[in-house]
């Protein structure tokens, strides 16, 4: 027994303990955490090597609290670790971002070492073993509350239902929200449409949402000024995705169809950093845009304008896209790829955002929403894969949510099939 502890222990901290630790002594003259906005910073070095195992030791004490058997325990954390290795094969990223006292490794992944964080690291033990308690349904749920917008966005995936009457009521949105908890959700994302445009509906559903749920808004950068930024952050938002699709204000503002566009994500980006909001800018990367030089260039000004995290994201054949060769080839996903390895790895690139590009992940170990653990509301309050995949299976309100549900995990990623 105590062999095959100590094997799996191995398994856990690397065959060579000593090494990896050398490993990081070319970085200690350089390690530093380099501040983004008053209350964010981006850590890289030595911070990152303890911090890694301060994560792995809390999997592991939530492992032996819930099962009361430490070889149950480590093999939930060795799950765990190679759940990650199989997304991301060797290239950890080699830096966080600490906000609000919490540390983040993806947009997408709540902030260690917070409860919703906790919750997270429960509901992916569930499906590993089995655990006598309710965990969590979903990680990521997208909820679109408008059908309007101000832009005419070139790869816009509500195109056929943008500026049409709204559906969904404050009191609609709020039931869902509850629906969403009382299932178990820890990030809910406000989209649209422009959510901003429901500014007065945000604020009013986060106030009387329970606790145990983040809360996001994807926007272009309208309306969000410093006033309500601060609302917004008051009402208990934990951070924003702002669409910037070029470094070049001209080429930005065609794309998104309004000449005022980039003036929008210059402000909200300061105005978000001002109320401590987490930053995260999102680019919908077409064939023409697919270069080294324009992805770095457009890093260079992620960094100068101190924002955490940056989105890299595919154009696909839907909404104003329908019916379009817009599909990125082998050679425009090999550019994107080595500039996200590049940036997330390389020493020379510490103190840059990090980069969360999910085609890369999606490629290797499939799709996790459709079901799995996210999905997508959109403006009916259907029931979708994503805000890309449009196969809708039932309203979320309808009685029989489960089975609306399980047509969905049937159907599955219409574009990358998870592996199991």
């Amino acid at each position: 027994m105590m062999n095959s502890v100590a094997t799996s222990l191995t398994n856990i901290f690397g065959k060579d303990f000593s090494e990896r630790l050398s490993n990081l002594f070319r970085f200690k003259s350089e390690t530093k955490t380099f501040a983004n906005s008053e209350g964010q910073k981006i850590v890289y070095g030595w911070p990152i090597f303890f911090i890694r195992y301060r994560f792995r030791l809390t999997i592991f004490r939530l492992a032996i609290a819930k099962y009361r058997n430490p070889i149950t325990a480590i093999k939930v954390l060795l799950y765990i670790i190679k759940l990650r290795k199989s997304v991301r094969g060797n290239n950890a990223i080699r830096k966080m971002v600490k906000a609000n006292g919490k540390y983040y490794m993806g947009l997408y992944v709540p902030g260690w070492n917070g409860e919703i964080f906790k919750s997270f690291v429960l509901s992916e033990m569930n499906r590993f073993v089995l655990l006598n308690e309710d965990v969590k349904r979903f990680n990521n749920v997208f909820l679109a509350i408008t059908k309007k917008c101000i832009l005419q966005c070139e790869h816009c995936f509500e195109w056929e239902a943008l500026n049409k009457k709204d559906v969904l009521t404050s009191e609609t949105i709020e039931n869902i929200i509850s629906v969403l908890q009382d299932k178990g959700v820890n990030q809910i994302y406000f989209t649209g449409g422009e959510p901003m445009l429901k500014l007065d509906l945000m604020l009013n559903a986060m106030e009387i949402a329970k606790k145990g749920t983040d809360f996001w808004v994807l926007t272009s950068g309208y309306n969000l000024n410093s006033e309500n930024a601060q609302k917004l952050k008051k009402a208990g938002l934990n951070g924003v995705v702002i669409s910037l699709d070029h470094y070049l204000p001209s080429e930005h503002n065609k794309f998104r169809g309004n000449n005022n566009a980039f003036e929008w994500v210059i402000e909200a980006v300061h105005s978000a950093l001002e109320n401590n909001l987490i930053v995260a800018l999102s680019v919908c990367i077409t064939r023409s845009f697919a270069t080294e030089e324009n992805l770095l260039n457009y890093m260079a000004l992620a960094k100068k304008l101190k924002v955490s995290f940056v989105q890299f994201l595919e154009p696909k054949a839907v909404g104003h896209y329908a019916g379009k060769d817009v599909i990125l080839l082998p050679e425009h996903e090999a550019v994107i790829e080595k500039t996200f390895l590049k940036v997330n790895n390389h020493f020379d690139f510490r103190d840059y955002p990090i980069i969360v590009y999910h085609g890369f992940h999606q490629r290797k170990r499939g799709c996790f929403n459709a079901g799995l653990t996210g999905l997508y509301i959109d403006t009916d309050g259907q029931i979708n894969a994503c805000p890309f995949c449009r196969d809708k299976t039932g309203n979320v309100l309808n009685d029989n949510f489960e089975e609306n549900l399980n047509k969905l995990k049937q159907k599955g990623c219409p574009t990358y099939n998870l592996v199991e």
